[in-house]
């Protein structure tokens, strides 16, 4: 069989990646007070199963009131160990890297999974106020206005992203990335369209980064030096005056002298109704232009969907890995067609050898 590139191993510090397929984080709006459920024991294990190198799990609220929604996955709690464990030696005991998302949903906190109506959710049906958010600007016309973070409050949030790495160590996870992306807290903290702030937190490239800096620093702190550490980023939010693919690169130089070993580049998602050219691989060129600007390992997303495509993202350089999200939905077993098509040996469970070639 030919050597594929998108089934050559990886490695960042002490972990070895199978492949340089990953799962990305998608939300599944299937928890109650943040503990995880037989469904993600089922929904990560399958992806494990069907070959994915990475399985990332969906965003995970450092706090409470971090949350996307009430149904979240969380991490703010020792009791939520155990359960996360649990999901996490299924994955690697089928050769996968378990690894999690640490995220705060800042003022898009507090909405609906996606089936449901409504741009937040009442308190009385188990949501809550206030809202926090760099500044006072609320996400669309009829959300929530979110609460200005002041300094303690930044200082508890940082406090929270620590004591999640630690819990992140203790249930077996082999890597965190922590999520700057899609306009949840940290990136409403980078643009200057949600971020009005006139103190070191706010105006300058230097002040607006400065709290994604702080979080990875806390993180570092509580995550071993041989464990690696990614961040998920917006490469642009599609609007005129917001974060762009310039400052982003700028951004990724500096975090890798903070200890991130790759960036997973994504977009938008700061701002509704924005028009965003969706093509596929259309977010590919931003993951390209980080690693090669920046120097730093990176991962591509966005409506890749077929092994050749993936095949040759890896080939050409533009990326290290490969993140599928809906794909691995529609199909938990691609890795297997994907390695079938570009002629790789299948990865599989011994327990279908009788079935895979």
């Amino acid at each position: 069989m030919s050597q594929s590139r998108l089934f050559s191993s990886f490695h960042l510090r002490s972990v070895g990646f199978p492949n340089r397929i990953g799962m990305s984080p998608m939300c599944q709006y299937s928890c109650r007070e943040g503990f995880i459920s037989d469904w993600h024991l089922v929904h990560l294990g399958s992806r494990a199963v069907g070959g994915a190198g990475l399985i990332l799990f969906e965003a995970t609220a450092v706090s409470p009131e971090g949350r996307i929604s009430p149904l979240d996955l969380g991490i703010w709690n020792d009791s939520h160990i155990e359960g996360l464990a649990r999901c996490v030696r299924f994955i690697h005991g089928h050769g996968s890297v378990a690894g999690i998302q640490l995220a705060h949903a800042g003022r898009k906190a507090c909405t609906p999974p996606p089936w449901q109506k409504g741009a937040s959710v009442a308190e009385a049906d188990g949501g809550w106020r206030p809202i926090f958010a760099p500044s006072a600007i609320s996400f669309s016309t009829d959300s929530v206005v979110p609460k200005a973070l002041e300094k303690g409050e930044i200082q508890q949030i940082l406090s929270s992203f620590f004591e999640a790495a630690k819990r992140a160590y203790e249930a077996g996870f082999r890597v965190i990335e922590i999520h700057a992306a899609h306009g949840y807290l940290l990136h409403q903290f980078l643009s200057p369209l949600t971020n009005h702030r006139q103190d070191e937190y706010g105006g300058t490239f230097e002040n607006r980064t400065r709290l994604l800096r702080e979080v990875i620093q806390e993180v570092r702190k509580a995550w071993p030096e041989e464990l690696p550490l990614f961040v998920r980023i917006s490469a642009t939010d599609w609007v005129e005056g917001g974060w762009n693919l310039e400052q982003t690169v700028e951004l990724s130089k500096q975090l890798k002298t903070l200890g991130i070993d790759l960036m997973d580049v994504s977009s938008g998602g700061l701002l509704p109704n924005v028009k965003i050219p969706v093509a596929a691989g259309y977010q590919v060129p931003f993951a390209e232009c980080v690693r090669r600007n920046a120097l730093i390992p990176t991962a591509a997303v966005g409506l890749i969907k077929e092994p050749l495509q993936a095949e040759e993202i890896i080939e050409k350089g533009e990326a290290d890995m490969v993140l599928l999200g809906r794909q691995l939905l529609r199909e938990p077993y691609w890795p297997q067609r994907a390695a079938k098509e570009l002629k790789a040996p299948v990865p599989h469970p011994i327990q279908y050898d009788r079935a895979i070639p």
